[in-house]
């Protein structure tokens, strides 16, 4: 194992059996292309065998970080040295940087297949700081790569290669989700798109509620998207994407997120501005819950759910059979809003702007619509959102604000 630092080198040596060993050094000028020159030898007798579990493989030669690791924008490391230890299975790596940086990182272990090793990392990249979450699936020894680039560089350098080593595993039900991307939480990607304020700056939220929500203030010329998703879903009556609302307010944007089952979910952010037609990504969130949470979903959204529409009550999309309910719900520029269930009901405006009225839900297995119309000259009802109707077991109706 070695280490360079800029005025020494470490070389630790773990000869593989019994006997009598050389070891040659090479060198070269750290500018140079030109060959390694031979520098000096040395004979080393290994008198017992070491029978410790092997090293992975590491091709970048070195371990800890670069040589010239300030070079690439990194002033230090929280670990120092090249050994590091994750007794629980768990590791946080953060590097200080001169500038932002992006990062990608490798973790490799012998029973670690490329797809696995991927769900043992979640990535964050900071204006001054990179950080990565570390997950150790097995016993024994791993490696972690960091490759950072500067914003604008097309190509990513091998900053750094630490040995990290792992007593007792994580339970693989804890593992990361699949597809995570290089910029979990906030950041340089949140920033860039206008996102300020989180709510939630950490990558990494853990719920005992099973329920949760991340907000961002916004300029008001960009419009946020949110995608849930699970790597292996056991309820399936609704869709994943049911479990998320996106609500914008003037100067904020809201992601509400509620659980059906436990375990570990990602929660993907897109956005676009005026000037883009397309959702663009922003990060992704992890959120952990492994008490056992069973919420209703939200109702079903149509495109016209936009900025500044807020649903006060229900907060669920599935509404309890034959009861009274009272709705709620702030939809801007509508000229008449309404509720289509067994009988249509006219919701009335309030001074504050709210929408409201009591709805009779009708039988179980109907659906209840919210829809609206936005001119005096209009005849047509758009739907905006679509409630379900259920059976006898009261679902909680919940209310927000």
């Amino acid at each position: 194992m070695m280490t360079v630092s800029e005025n020494n080198m470490t070389l630790k040596v773990i000869p593989p059996t019994e006997g009598l060993f050389d070891l040659m050094i090479f060198a070269r000028h750290a500018d140079s292309q030109d060959p390694y020159n031979w520098v000096c030898s040395y004979q080393i007798q290994c008198l017992e065998t070491h029978n410790g579990e092997k090293l992975p493989e590491n091709p970048f030669y070195f371990w800890g970080l670069h040589q010239k690791v300030r070079d690439f924008g990194i002033k230090e490391s929280s670990h120092k040295g090249e050994m590091l230890t994750a007794p629980q299975g768990t590791l946080l790596l953060t590097l200080q940087t001169s500038q932002p940086l992006l990062a990608m990182y490798e973790l490799v272990n012998k029973d670690l297949d490329a797809a696995l090793s991927k769900k043992c990392l979640a990535a964050q990249a900071e204006e001054e700081k990179l950080s990565c979450h570390v997950l150790c699936p097995f016993q024994g020894y791993y490696r972690l790569s960091v490759f950072v680039k500067a914003l604008g560089d097309n190509t990513f350098r091998n900053a750094a290669n630490f040995l990290i080593c792992c007593s007792r595993p994580v339970n693989w039900n804890e593992l990361f989700p699949s597809g995570m991307s290089m910029h979990c939480g906030s950041g340089i990607s949140s920033s860039g798109h206008g996102l300020s304020n989180p709510s939630h700056s950490s990558p990494i939220i853990t719920t005992k509620l099973g329920k949760c929500n991340i907000t961002f203030h916004t300029p008001t010329d960009v419009e946020v998207m949110a995608s849930l998703s699970k790597d292996k879903v056991i309820n399936d009556k609704y869709p994943l994407e049911r479990y998320i609302l996106v609500t914008h307010l003037r100067t904020k944007v809201s992601v509400c997120v509620v659980l059906p089952e436990s375990g570990v979910y990602k929660v993907g952010l897109f956005g676009r501005n005026k000037d883009c037609k397309d959702f663009v990504h922003i990060c992704d969130y992890i959120i952990r819950c492994f008490s056992s949470p069973s919420w209703p979903p939200f109702p079903r959204v149509y495109s016209l759910w936009r900025r500044g529409c807020v649903l006060l009550e229900p907060r669920t999309g599935v509404l309890q059979e034959r009861s009274w309910v009272r709705f709620r719900v702030k939809v801007p520029k509508a000229y008449q809003a309404v509720v289509l269930g067994q009988e249509k009901t006219v919701l009335q405006q309030t001074p504050n702007m709210v929408w409201e009225g009591d709805v009779f839900t009708g039988a179980a297995g109907m659906q209840v619509k919210l829809a609206a119309k936005f001119s005096q000259h209009c005849s047509s009802l758009e739907v905006i959102l679509v409630f379900e109707v259920g059976g006898s077991s009261p679902a909680s109706l919940g209310c927000s604000g």
